[in-house]
């Protein structure tokens, strides 16, 4: 989330797989910051996602392949355990996989406005559809974490800035286009699986937030619903 530096009138306030939840981490054993050699609570379905031996046991080779994922997606601890934060990540993948190119599916998002930009809060999803045409999409988000929730329903884009900087957190927010307050569609540079997400902005990778500033204009409509999990 970026907040715009105030202007007259201007009340301010995304291909791929999935965003970040935010899950309880749990009690991960207290060990030394390399790599555990004892089994999550997940392992045999961490195994079963990372094409490991399923077998429920950890392994030296398990813990690092554990570990690369943790490392890639910013999970913190990264020591290679089978937690619910890692177990989490890789269920969502999942579920956004599974949605292939039928986002709509469900109807939730709505297809009499024209072109509008759809967020899925509880599959961290978005896409831009024109009636019922997938236009672009869907592609992973990053969507506000506990207690700086992207806020839900109909909006409109009402201001854009290639180039805006958050006055209140003082970083970078590239293709910005501000919907709500102070949520804004930007890229970012993390991965988009990262925890716990963003203050509230819909987090996008660098390519699809290019591409949604080249599809989306001002007074374009937005539609965010559901709820991400562990908000």
């Amino acid at each position: 989330m970026g907040d715009v530096r105030r202007r007259s009138a201007v009340a301010l306030g995304i291909t791929g797989l999935v965003a970040p939840l935010t899950l309880a981490l749990g009690a991960a054993p207290a060990q030394a910051a390399s790599c555990t050699t004892q089994a999550g609570p997940y392992q045999k379905k961490v195994e079963k996602f990372l094409g490991r031996p399923v077998d429920g046991k950890q392994s030296a080779a398990d813990c690092k392949a554990i570990k690369a994922f943790q490392t890639k997606h910013g999970i913190s601890p990264n020591i290679g355990y089978a937690g619910s934060v890692t177990w989490g990540v890789m269920d969502l993948m999942q579920k956004q996989k599974a949605v292939g190119q039928t986002p709509n599916k469900d109807g939730k998002c709505p297809v009499n406005k024209g072109r509008i930009a759809c967020v899925n809060l509880t599959l961290q999803l978005s896409w831009i559809q024109d009636g019922k045409k997938l236009v672009y999409g869907p592609v992973p988000v990053r969507t506000g974490r506990d207690g700086y929730e992207t806020r839900t329903g109909l909006k409109k884009i009402y201001w854009r800035n290639i180039d805006h900087v958050s006055s209140i957190y003082d970083v970078p927010m590239p293709y910005a286009q501000f919907f709500d307050g102070g949520q804004a569609f930007h890229s970012v540079g993390v991965s988009m699986w990262n925890p716990p997400g963003s203050h509230g902005c819909t987090n996008m990778t660098k390519t699809d937030a290019k591409k949604y500033w080249s599809l989306l204009k001002k007074g374009d409509d937005v539609f965010v619903y559901g709820r991400k999990p562990g908000t």
